[in-house]
């Protein structure tokens, strides 16, 4: 069954407040099997929350209504969903005495717009909000000739999300055919999404069963596959067998089959092959070294760096000779290459790596461009270095730059 998500607030139209109950209540219908294939954020007019509330309507089974149930004038999400449906409002009694009971057994008077909070929709159910004085409303109703479950919840996190797991969920699962989700993310990186999908397509769109989503970002690709079953296990087995499919095309650029981060796929490399890293970093600024050291136990396979952004700093820290860099210049080849061995012995890592290039936006000339990394690799045998033109502004580079240099360790050791 299709469902859709409506937020109310003209708040969430602007830059200050942004709506982050949808993710939740996403998380919590797919869980049940129903998929969220719509999510509307509408502001505090009457119109057009009718108009947004009769699409929902028009495209889906399910519609949930965060927000404006409140006491104020602007809250008007069950005067909308009324007017939407053609039913009638009232005012509930009962309700009017536990809003009574409530701000008197907090010795605090009751205004009379709180009245509104005892208004509810004819035929709908009650949902009792243990967090806060506006109840929720649950419709089991019909729009243009098909059924259709409209949920009513508050706007504040405290008291959407418990209302919703309490009271919505489980009258969803009597209604819902049993369904279960099985989910994979694969990351792959150095490889353009373009490519990627031109690559992949082929296999992904013959499993119809299964949603394929390719985003971009990051200096990675991720691949999100969804499959919903009777059982779990059906759904896995979809999933898994599309995954060992894609995974078998990404080949090399593929480095993860969960949600693993690139350092964290690293730091496994190197435990496990029982190898050191020490890195010698002049344009990402440590970049690099702070992505591993954000993984808890980094420090078993890191030994450090250094930061080289100066000439003379290269020669102090990592031993490149003055003439070389005089001779070839700061950003070239021959220095990373001269970076990563220079670390890589004066720390007694067994691998080095360094990194220097142009990261803009000023600083490049015709012979060396803004956007222009050379990243070199080094171990007892060899060392290797390879270089980079790469788009975009300053952090973009620098970003693109420790992606790559994480990438060339893990093909490395792998």
């Amino acid at each position: 069954m299709k469902s859709e998500i409506i937020a109310v607030g003209s708040e969430l139209l602007t830059p200050f407040r942004q709506d982050t109950n949808s993710l939740y209540l996403t998380e919590q219908l797919n869980a049940i099997g129903a998929d969220v294939t719509f999510k509307t954020i509408v502001g505090d007019r009457l119109r057009d929350l009718v108009n947004a509330v009769q699409v929902a309507l028009g495209r889906a089974d399910i519609v949930a209504v965060m927000g404006g149930l409140g006491p104020t004038e602007d809250d008007l999400s069950r005067e909308a969903v009324a007017q939407a449906l053609g039913l009638s409002i009232r005012r509930d009694g009962s309700l009017v005495v536990a809003l009574a009971a409530r701000f008197a057994s907090r010795r605090m008077a009751m205004t009379d717009n709180n009245l509104k909070q005892a208004d509810i929709i004819e035929g709908a159910v009650v949902l009792p909000n243990a967090n806060g004085t506006a109840v929720g409303l649950w419709l089991d109703t019909q729009f243009a000739g098909h059924r259709k479950l409209v949920m009513m919840v508050p706007g504040p996190p405290n008291e959407c999300k418990p209302l919703f797991a309490n009271e919505c969920i489980p009258r969803l699962r009597a209604i819902l055919p049993v369904r279960h989700i099985a989910k994979r993310i694969l990351k792959a990186t150095m490889i353009p999404e373009s490519t990627a999908d031109a690559l992949l397509a082929p296999i992904y769109t013959t499993y119809k069963d299964v949603d394929t989503t390719i985003l971009a970002g990051h200096a990675e690709i991720q691949l999100q596959l969804f499959c919903a079953k009777p059982t779990l296990e059906a759904a896995q087995q979809r999933v898994d067998e599309l995954a060992s499919r894609l995974e078998e095309v990404l080949d090399q650029h593929l480095f993860a089959s969960s949600d693993e981060k690139l350092e964290q796929i690293v730091l496994y490399y190197l435990e496990m092959k029982q190898e050191t890293l020490a890195v010698a970093e002049s344009c990402t600024g440590g970049l690099m070294s702070q992505r591993i050291t954000s993984i808890s136990g980094s420090s078993r396979s890191f030994l450090g760096g250094a930061i080289v952004y100066s000439n003379e700093l290269k020669t102090a820290f990592a031993g490149v000779p003055p003439e070389l860099i005089e001779a070839h210049g700061a950003v070239s080849a021959e220095v990373a290459e001269a970076l990563a061995q220079g670390i890589r012995q004066r720390t007694g890592a067994s691998l080095g790596v360094g990194i220097t290039g142009i990261a803009g936006p000023s600083g490049g000339t015709e012979e060396k461009p803004v956007g222009l990394v050379y990243i070199a690799l080094s171990d007892a045998q060899k060392t290797e270095s390879l270089e980079c033109n790469f788009r975009g502004d300053r952090d973009r580079i620098r970003l693109w730059a420790s992606q790559q240099a994480l990438d060339l360790v893990r093909r490395r050791l792998m």
